[in-house]
């Protein structure tokens, strides 16, 4: 059995659910569990690696844009200059 649950919604929110209930044939209380079942299914999937990073790209401005070319012999440079200090 489903236990019951209070919810407070602004007037605009509870007008446009009453009458998308109306028009489907439906109770309210019915729109709102098919709601939450569909924002709580939305919400709980697992995220790609570029969902969780999407908001960030973008963000960074400035800096030399070249500086990451090259990085693989720029590290194993330094690496190897780290070797002869041992």
């Amino acid at each position: 059995m489903a236990d019951p649950v209070t919810l407070r919604l602004d007037d605009e929110t509870r007008k446009k659910v009453t009458r998308i209930a109306r028009r489907k044939r439906i109770a309210f209380s019915q729109a709102m569990r098919l709601a939450a079942r569909e924002w709580a299914a939305r919400e709980d999937r697992e995220l790609t690696p570029y969902e969780k990073v999407a908001h960030l790209i973008g963000t960074v401005r400035g800096s030399d844009p070249t500086r990451s070319q090259d990085m693989g012999h720029k590290m194993a440079k330094l690496l190897k200059a780290r070797r002869g200090r041992r």
